[in-house]
């Protein structure tokens, strides 16, 4: 066997054992979270979404949203990275004198993906007056950090 094979066997060893001597890995701890609290968390992000939304207020609606550039919003047209394409896409809705739709969310479901990190599954639901005007699933995969839950890609349809 050629001295590369070996020190690619060994390598393939010490990983699958950790580089432990005994050749085993130490048990992990496993991640509990209280998922109910995290969905509580996340319902409480969309609602404020959505009273900015329903009050005019762009960057309070957009606050929501990872500030990075490589933050995705998802639509049935196009897709917008960064928060100032995400932002151009809304300008119209927000416009003086613009009608914008009622913004609420329905059925939320939350999967936790890594401690601070969730896929968030919902309804939008825009409504004028008695009548339903849009209604679509959006999926948003946000992640927490410095405490608050921000949206780093959002899929809405």
């Amino acid at each position: 066997m050629s001295s590369s094979a070996v020190c690619l066997l060994a390598a393939v060893v010490a990983c699958s054992t950790g580089g432990s001597r005994g050749g085993t890995l130490a048990p992990r701890a496993p991640v509990t979270l209280d998922t109910a609290a995290v969905k509580s968390e996340i319902a409480a992000v969309l609602a404020h979404g959505a009273r900015a939304w329903n009050a005019g207020a762009l960057d309070e609606f957009l606050s929501d949203y990872d500030p990075a550039a490589t933050t995705s919003f998802v639509t049935p047209t196009s897709v917008r990275h960064g928060i100032a394409a995400i932002r151009a896409g809304y300008a119209a809705r927000f416009a003086a004198g613009a009608q914008r739709d009622s913004l609420h969310f329905e059925h939320l479901e939350v999967d936790v993906l890594a401690p601070n990190v969730v896929n968030a599954i919902a309804y939008y639901v825009l409504v004028r007056g008695d009548s339903v005007t849009s209604r679509g699933p959006t999926s948003l995969v946000m992640r927490r950090t410095n405490g608050r839950w921000h949206i780093i890609h959002d899929h809405s349809s």
